[in-house]
């Protein structure tokens, strides 16, 4: 049950920072507008996302929402019936699923999911995106090098 109460924790932890920076975007900034904070590199801009990563799908709320939703429930799933979990896996697991409730809020409520962190690199201007975005790509990347690591160290019973 601790191994519940992490993940719970770190979960609601993101889930909380999520929707209070993006509830201060919403009411401090027009839709599209941009407040520079290093020249030429790093802006907050105020934008509202109906498809996935990068609007994918855009304009599908209805399947975007099922399918967070239905993700979560696998994952929840298979943390419940994994034995061996890691400390990484568990801070992996809890910043997905932080991340992935952080916009399926959005989704549910508002429509669209609200992105603000903007970089642009050189001449590239990076699609927008939030701290869920954030959390879901790095508990995902550390799930991926936990998945690795415990190939190479032969603690792969439970991974597959």
């Amino acid at each position: 049950m601790m191994k519940n109460r992490k993940i719970i924790t770190i979960s609601l932890i993101i889930i909380i920072i999520d929707q209070i920076l993006k509830t201060m975007i919403r009411f401090n900034l027009q839709l599209l507008e941009t407040i520079t904070i290093i020249p030429k590199f790093f802006y907050i801009t105020h934008t509202e996302n109906t498809g996935g990563a990068w609007s994918i799908l855009e304009g599908n709320q209805l399947f975007l929402i099922l399918i967070s939703i239905i993700f979560l429930i696998g994952l929840i799933f298979y943390i419940k019936k994994e034995e061996n979990s890691t400390k990484l896996s568990l801070i992996s697991y809890s910043l997905i699923i932080g991340g992935i409730i952080g916009n399926l809020l959005d989704r549910l409520f508002l429509n669209a999911v609200i992105d603000f962190l903007s970089f642009k690199i050189i001449n590239y201007y990076f699609p927008i995106f939030n701290i869920a975005d954030i959390a879901i790509v790095i508990g995902t990347s550390l799930l991926m090098l936990d998945i690795i690591r415990s190939e190479v160290n032969g603690r792969n019973k439970n991974r597959r």
